[in-house]
């Protein structure tokens, strides 16, 4: 049910993963209306459901430039939500295991809501007879697109899971520059994306001066007369020398900048 782009790293990137991760992702799904399920989407049992009034019917078989007024409503107030409850069945650890794993058990599962944010949520189609919204949505980590059609459903005054989820874009990565699994050996070599370009997509750059590649090579602290080009401060950011090496992670701060991860220099 859950298709779209995947981010692999090799060698030395498996270093960036956790900066990969960190980045907004955007998604295209469709909402099914009507109906909540146990798992939030198509693949559970349907627990609950509430049929849709004529004013919502009528407003689903509208266009959707400009939306109708009850929809905006409910859109809006999601592209506002600063919290969300993650679904029971979900990877998040509690009392020692995942809360699926209980959930499974038929156990009652209660997690604490999570502070989320919504860059852009976007109605792109609707059926009246058919009952769903498609959406694209574009969040940060850590956000549930299955929570958000449980969520909608309710804003509209009637329940939701999800039916179709697909990942279109990751901290940059589109799908559209991606290969599917089943690519041959060769395709998918050429395919790689090298080190410093992977850096840049994920993380501000920092040019540091020769002098400040060396410190940063030894893991030492950067003083900022060192660090030649970048804005960025107090954040992660991908350290390059002159010639577009990338040498490390690090943050540059008042007191200079300090390595988080540094790459082993290229054999000349």
């Amino acid at each position: 049910m859950a298709t779209g782009v995947l981010v692999l790293a090799l060698g030395e990137a498996t270093k960036l993963v956790p900066y990969l991760t960190d980045a907004p992702k955007e998604y295209e799904a469709r909402v099914s209306l009507g109906s909540e399920t146990d798992t939030l989407d198509a693949m559970g049992k349907v627990v609950s459901e509430r049929p849709l009034d004529a004013d919502l019917r009528a407003s689903l078989a509208a266009e959707v430039e400009p939306l109708p007024f009850r929809i905006q409503t409910a859109v809006d107030a999601e592209v506002a939500r600063t919290s969300q409850d993650p679904p029971s069945y979900s990877a998040i650890h509690t009392e020692g295991e995942r809360a699926y794993a209980k959930a499974r058990r038929g156990e009652t599962v209660v997690l604490d809501a999570r502070p989320v944010r919504v860059h852009e949520l976007v109605v792109t189609a609707m059926s009246s007879e058919e009952a769903w919204m498609d959406l694209r949505v574009k969040a940060d980590k850590g956000y549930y697109v299955r929570s958000l059609a449980r969520d909608l459903g309710h804003g509209l005054g009637t329940l939701g899971h999800l039916t179709a989820l697909r990942r279109v874009d990751s901290g940059g990565f589109a799908i559209a520059s991606a290969l599917p699994l089943h690519a041959s050996r060769e395709a998918l070599t050429d395919h790689v994306i090298p080190l410093p370009e992977a850096a840049r997509r994920a993380l501000p750059a920092v040019v540091l001066t020769e002098d400040g590649v060396r410190e940063a090579r030894f893991g030492r602290r950067v003083p900022l007369e060192l660090v030649a080009s970048g804005e960025a401060r107090d954040v992660p950011t991908a350290w390059f020398d002159g010639d577009g090496v990338l040498v490390a992670i690090g943050v540059v701060e008042d007191a200079g900048g300090r390595v988080l991860r540094g790459f082993s220099a290229p054999v000349s």
